[in-house]
Parts: structure tokens; sequence; C-alpha cells
């Protein structure tokens, strides 16, 4: 009996021409469910796709379940469904000149090469590319403090320092990235004056301020729904809205906003209340405190729709920020206003309010504790509330860096030297340090017992020891720069072990807890390459810049060898 040799191929080149293009298990990703049964060969293949394709073929997985395959004389194709799920690839069929095409990848992640030589006052990594503010375990914006609340691990929402300080970073490349914003004056109690409409029960004044030291409107309305101050504009395309304010109790200012295709209308409402967030209908409040002083107001209203919307289980009204338009300010209580204006972006008074709540929320010891708590690993205890993370303090270092670079206020440096403190504590007493064979220092992202030594976490840490050693100055003795000399040597000895021959371990748990090892998954990977290729430009070693060459061919497909 002759044999015939079947040569299984795993391209999908064939199924996106001729009559194949007809079959719905190879034109949809979706359509094949791997159950751990093996059911026979007519449950899979329905009568229409026998008649029209004779050329089927049952494809007996490892003798544990079927797919249905296509046979084209000595060639196997299996279904991309199947392909995508089993070997963890992706791929989309999209027009190109008029031809559907199919494309082919193997991770859904993007590596950035860096530019330049990474440089403490510039952007930090590829941050630029971040919009913390929309990530779904965002709950929003507070009104308050300026900066992220997190609903990461804890529902009710708390501040974590970590994406805080990716907050502050990410406007502060973005600053640095992007074009100059587009300003709109409404009301500067000088050139441009708005046009404001006073009710018959309110008034309004404009007077010098000392503490300002500008002009402001001043304003009173009374008990009634009807008595109001507001202004009648007509804004697109621009809805960061900046002012400086100053409200008594029970007041209020209310932006209204309006879809101009579905003829829809939102109000934000800014109260004086110590409430984060709630919402009813199209009615949206945020708390900015009850303080009778002057506040630099800072916005941006599309952000702040979206996140009432999602408390309302209205996430997928995602609107696109063309539809809308800013038609009112509304001015309602008693109290001042001045600087009116709406801009394009204000990245820097976003990076400053994350840098000023880092200063404020700064405990003795130098940290910042994460008030939530942790579940890790399996096998070790979760992380009671009140943790530290050495990638908060890394990024709060980074951030307070900057800020002192930019502002000369000594304040920020301070805050950032004394951030070091904890990253010399060992975990067991309330630090972030372990040591592998007490031998090489870790920085901790998750300090449990025993550590897990998150690579991307601890790389992080590196750059804010970095930026601060940079940015205090050429300094022999610098604390900073030998904590970060101490972690380079312990990346560059333990990053082989880090190589899984096909991508990157997230941690080294199967080391320390002697489990499975915890892959990371591509996101991850690229965040490892993007970092290493950093620190390549800061460091000749020849191990970084190999192995980001190593884990980026991963990427594509490239695998190590086999014995």
């Amino acid at each position: 009996m002759m044999l015939m040799r079947w040569n299984m191929r795993l391209g999908l080149a064939a199924l996106c021409g001729g009559a194949l293009l007809v079959m719905l298990y190879w034109s949809r990703c979706t359509d094949i469910t791997l159950r751990p049964s093996k059911p026979s060969i007519g449950s899979i293949l329905n009568k229409d796709q026998a008649k029209h394709n004779k050329e089927n073929i049952e494809c007996l997985i490892n003798g544990e379940y079927s797919v249905v395959c296509h046979r084209d004389h000595d060639e196997v194709y299996l279904p991309f469904s199947f392909i995508h799920k089993y070997f963890e690839v992706y791929g989309k069929i999209t027009p190109a000149d008029g031809v559907e095409r199919f494309e082919w990848s193997h991770s859904y992640s993007k590596v950035y090469h860096p530019k330049k030589i990474y440089d403490p006052r510039g952007t930090f990594a590829t941050f630029e590319n971040y919009n913390v503010e929309v990530r779904d375990r965002v709950k929003c914006i507070s009104g308050i403090e300026g900066v992220p609340v997190s609903t990461q691990w804890e529902p009710k929402g708390f501040f974590y320092p970590t994406q805080i300080a990716q907050f502050g970073l990410a406007h502060y490349s973005k600053n640095l990235t992007e074009p100059e914003p587009r300003v709109r004056i409404i009301d500067d109690g000088e050139k441009n004056l708005g046009n404001w409409i006073v009710s018959t029960d309110a008034t309004l004044s404009r007077e010098f301020d000392t503490e300002l030291k500008s002009n402001i409107l001043r304003f009173t309305t009374s008990d009634q729904a009807s008595s109001q101050v507001w202004c009648k504009v007509n804004i697109s395309q621009d809805f960061v809205l900046s002012l400086d304010l100053r409200l008594k109790p029970n007041s209020s200012l209310t932006v209204v906003l309006q879809n101009k295709d579905k003829k829809e209308t939102v109000y934000l409402h800014y109260v004086t209340s110590l409430q984060l967030i709630y919402a009813l209908d199209d009615h949206i409040y945020y708390g900015i405190g009850v303080e009778n002083k002057w506040r630099r107001l800072t916005r941006d209203l599309i952000t702040d729709m979206q996140k009432g919307w999602a408390l309302l289980d209205k996430a997928k009204r995602k609107s696109p920020r063309s539809k809308f338009k800013i038609s009112s300010i509304i001015l309602m209580g008693e109290g001042s206003a001045a600087n009116i204006r709406v801009s394009t972006s204000e990245h820097m008074a976003h990076f400053f309010a994350a840098a000023r709540w880092l200063v404020t929320t700064q405990r003795a010891r130098g940290g910042w504790p994460v008030r939530a708590r942790r579940r890790v690993a399996s096998r070790v205890p979760d992380l009671r509330a009140g943790w530290h993370s050495a990638m908060s303090q890394g990024h709060g270092i980074s951030v307070l860096a900057r800020a002192f670079h930019r502002s000369k206020d000594v304040t920020y440096l301070r805050a950032a030297q004394r951030a070091l403190h904890l990253l010399d504590v060992p975990s067991s007493a309330g630090g972030v340090k372990a040591m592998w064979m007490d031998k090489y220092v870790w920085y901790e992202e998750y300090p449990t017992k025993p550590p897990l030594f998150v690579l991307n976490g601890f790389i992080y840490t590196l750059l804010g020891l970095y930026d601060l050693h940079v940015i205090e100055g050429d300094n022999s003795i610098s604390l900073a720069k030998k904590m970060f000399d101490d972690g380079m040597l312990s990346l560059k000895t333990l990053l082989p072990i880090f190589d899984t021959g096909s991508g990157s371990f997230y941690d080294l748990r199967h080391f320390t807890l002697g489990v499975s090892p915890n892959i990371a998954r591509w996101d991850y990977h690229a965040t490892h390459v993007n970092q290493l290729y950093l620190l390549a430009g800061l460091d000749p070693d020849p191990i970084l810049i190999n192995t980001a060459k190593r884990w980026e061919g991963y990427m594509q497909g490239k695998r190590a060898a086999h014995n």
C-alpha cells in the first residue's frame, strides 16, 4: 500500500480565494467551539457545505476532538478559527487596492523603537500613546484632586498611585509630542467678554480680584430653578474646559453639551459637594469640594460625560467628539468665575495635578500606600490594603523629577528623594525590596512573601531611579544612582531566566512558588521589549539589545531552536 504524505500547512492564503470564501468556517474566526470530546464528523459538517464542497475532511486533533478541514490534493487546510485559538495567532480579512487579503500576525501588540536616547526631561517611555482616563477601570477624574479614581481592585473606587502617576506621565509626554493646543477664550475679563444673560432675579458684576490679580465675574441667583446666569456658546471639536472658580455652598457650574445628530442634550454639573460622581438620566454631577476658595478647574467634558454614562450602563454610547458641541455655560448660586476658556488639551494642568497629589499624599516613610486588597497568586497571602508597590514609587519619582525640572520647585525634588526610602526596605518590613539568592536586589511591584520578581514593574522602577539621578545633577554619591546601578546588575543577571524561547515570563513565580509559569501576554511582552530597547540606549551591555531583538522576533513568529 502506498502511503500518501500529507503536508499540513497552517497558511490561509488559499482560503481567501475561489470557492473557499463561501465556506463559513474559513471566513470567520468564531464559528468553531473546541470541546474536550470526540464528535462524529457528521455532526460537524452540515449538509449544505457537504453538497457544495466534497473536499472536506475530518481533522482529528490529538485523538481528542475533530474539526472540519479542507483537502486539496496533498494539502490539508485547517480553519483559522481553530488555528487562532490553538496556536494563539491573529488575523483578519481586509481590503487592499480593491482586493481582499488575509493579514496574519503572531501577536497583537506593537514595539516602539526609541527615536533617541532616553532623557528624563523628555517623554516617559512610550507614554505619549497612553490614554489613562478613558480606561474602563478608571471610574472618573476626581473633581477635587483632578486625578483618576481606579476601580481596578475596588469597585467603589480608590486613588491608585501607579495609575495616577501614569496619568501624569502620559500628559507630560503628550505635551511634548502633540501640536500646540487650539485655545478659545470665552471670558478673560479684558479683551474677551462672554455674552452673559442674566435672569430677572439674578445679578452679575465685574470687579478686580487681588488674589487672582485679574478681573472676575461675581454672580448671585435665587433659589428658583429659573434663576441663573448663563453664556450661550457654540463650540465644536474643543472640549477641555478651564477656569478659575470660587463657589459658596449650594452653588454650581453647569456645562451643556448637545449631540448635533441625535439632538441629545447632556448636562454636566460641577457642584459644591464631596461626592465623587453620580448621574441621573442626562444629568451628570461631579463634586468639586465645599471650601469657599479659588480653584483652577480643568475638565475634559467628553470624558466626564462618558464616565457618567458608564454609571448608567450607557458605556456603549461613546459618540465621537465630532458629534457634540458645547452650547452653554450656566452659573447658579453664589460665587465668582474668571479666565474661562476651552481648548483641545491642557496636558500640563493634568500633569501637575498628578504631581501635587503625589506631594500631598506622600507618607512619612516616602510611600504612597495602595488602599485596596490585592490577590496576586494562589500560594501567597493577599496584599492587604495599605501595601506599597515599587512601581508606584518608581512612577511617582519619574513624575516628581519632571515636575521639579519644569517648575524648579524644590518641593517636588524633596518628595522624589523621600520616595527612595521604601525601595531599600525589605518587603517583610513594609517596604518593596526582595533579594534573589541573597545577592541581587529586586524592587517588587507586588511585595509578596515569597517574592514574585515581576519584570515590567521592576524596570519602570529603574527608570524612576535614573530619572531622579539625572535631574539631581552629576553627583557620584547619589543614592538614586547607586540603587539604579544595583538594579541594572540584577536585571542583566536574571534576564535570561525570563526568556521562554517563544516569549517572556511576566514574573518568576515558577521558581519562587514552584507553580506553573506565568507567561506574559503579548501586551506585557511588548512592554518588556520596549523597556529593554530603552535601557539599551543607556547601558552598552549587549545582553540588553540582544534580548530586545530576540524577544521582538518572538512577536514575529520566531522561536528558539529545538535540539
